[in-house]
């Protein structure tokens, strides 16, 4: 079904609850129906039903463009079966989401669902520091709708100054405005600072963060860096490269992986993607992995077609959808990133060649892994060493090529890790 088709109706089911006094609230001076630019953040508010909810009500009041950005909101979009209605074909942040809804819509709303309320409340202001223009359109973040403590929150001048949208959206969703509302004298968020080091002379960047609970693992860009102890957690780093996490203990092989290990390369901390916890805190059972393990079931990978291009995803779960396009197998290298990009592909129908060592974080809850995939857990500490050996003589150092025999190819890689083998897992 199209987004169009969708919303029509959306807005007939909506009809009785949607009165004329709100419809016509939210039409613009120029007498059209008004434009709302919904940018929706993380998979939580996806799995927790607050999403389908939250656009049915939006419904009554215009036209709703919503849009997705990050992998796993990704998958809790098609778990939910939403992927005609929530745009999942662009790869950005949520402020990059929002500048591009400011142009096209009157409205532009965020909505998440953080660990707790003040948690959102933090994610709300981090995003709207990274706006370049933010007074472009009113902005208000929906925060944890579906939460007894659920608020909306203007997040700039121009929500302040159109205050009736927030008194009718507050009427809409059921959820009280914040009071007082926030004011805002600089636009640099207070999470990170950067300094040069009295002692090493070194430009260091330390990275406040916010929501940790005691025991989560911490991700840099997608890895696992290391464990709080603490749910006060800062990181630091010394001219791009990580040198401690005050509040918490550093996993010094996520570091190398951070960092491309012999590469050496330098991190952005201040602009880097980071997140405690799970990738994903619900544990929904998504219909589409089910229904493409029925029809999938007893394949095997020489079933497959012969040629085809092959993906090489190495500790990289969270581009998943970015770097799978049109393969007909993905080699992924590590444990977590085989039970993420496994359980990812799993919804394309795409089989995985698994490296793994035993090594897992455990960050999603529960994953799946289509018919045909075959899971290598070789012994400890050589999933990078065979990955790295795979990637430059069976790929040419490239993270795909296109094979004309994937058979042989699976062969050639059972080979190479046959020294390190401990178990075969084939589903």
């Amino acid at each position: 079904m199209s987004y169009q088709l969708f919303m029509v109706k959306k807005e007939k089911e909506m009809r009785k609850s949607c009165t004329e006094d709100y419809v016509n609230m939210f039409l613009p001076s120029n007498g059209l129906k008004m434009k709302v630019g919904l940018v929706i953040h993380g998979p939580e508010v996806i799995d927790s039903g607050e999403t389908k909810k939250v656009l049915e009500k939006l419904s009554c009041v215009g036209k709703i463009e919503a849009r997705l950005g990050g992998t796993m909101g990704k998958v809790a979009v098609l778990d939910a079966g939403l992927e005609n209605v929530i745009d999942i074909s662009r790869h950005q942040k949520p402020s990059t989401c929002i500048e591009s809804l400011f142009e096209i819509s009157d409205l532009v709303c965020l909505l998440n669902r953080g660990k707790t309320v003040e948690t959102g409340k933090v994610f709300g202001e981090m995003v709207y520091a990274r706006l370049r223009e933010p007074e472009m359109k009113p902005l208000i973040q929906i925060e944890s709708p579906g939460n007894a403590n659920g608020i909306l929150i203007p997040l700039n001048k121009k929500a302040k100054e159109y205050g009736e949208y927030l008194e009718k959206l507050s009427e809409i969703l059921g959820l009280p405005t914040e009071s007082p509302l926030p004011l805002r004298n600089s636009r640099v968020p207070n999470s990170v600072l950067v300094e040069n080091c009295p002692v090493t002379g070194k430009i260091q960047v330390i990275r406040k963060l916010s929501g940790v609970f005691p025991g989560e693992k911490i991700l840099v860009n997608g890895i696992v860096i290391g464990k709080a102890f603490s749910s006060k957690v800062s990181i630091v780093s010394e001219n791009g490269f990580i040198v401690a996490i005050e509040g918490g203990e550093i996993k010094e092989h996520g570091l190398e992986k951070l960092h491309n290990y012999e590469k050496r390369d330098p991190v952005d901390l201040a602009e880097a993607w980071i997140k405690s916890g799970d990738l994903r805190r619900g544990n929904s059972f998504p219909p589409q992995a089910r229904k493409l393990k029925a029809h999938g079931r007893g394949l095997s990978l020489s079933s497959r077609p012969a040629a085809g291009r092959v993906v090489f995803i190495d500790h990289a779960a969270e581009d998943t959808f970015e770097l799978a396009g049109d393969a007909k197998l993905a080699v992924t290298v590590g444990d977590d990133t085989t039970a993420i990009a496994g359980d990812i592909l799993s919804r394309l129908g795409i089989p995985i060649l698994g490296i793994t060592d035993g090594d897992c974080d455990k960050l999603t809850c529960r994953t799946e892994i289509f018919p045909g995939s075959i899971v290598l857990r070789l012994a400890a500490g050589n999933d990078d060493i065979l990955g790295k050996k795979l990637k430059q003589e069976l790929l040419r150092g490239e993270n795909s090529a296109v094979l004309k025999d994937i058979s042989s190819f699976k062969e050639d890689v059972m080979k190479l890790a046959e020294p390190f083998i401990e178990t075969i897992f084939k589903y």
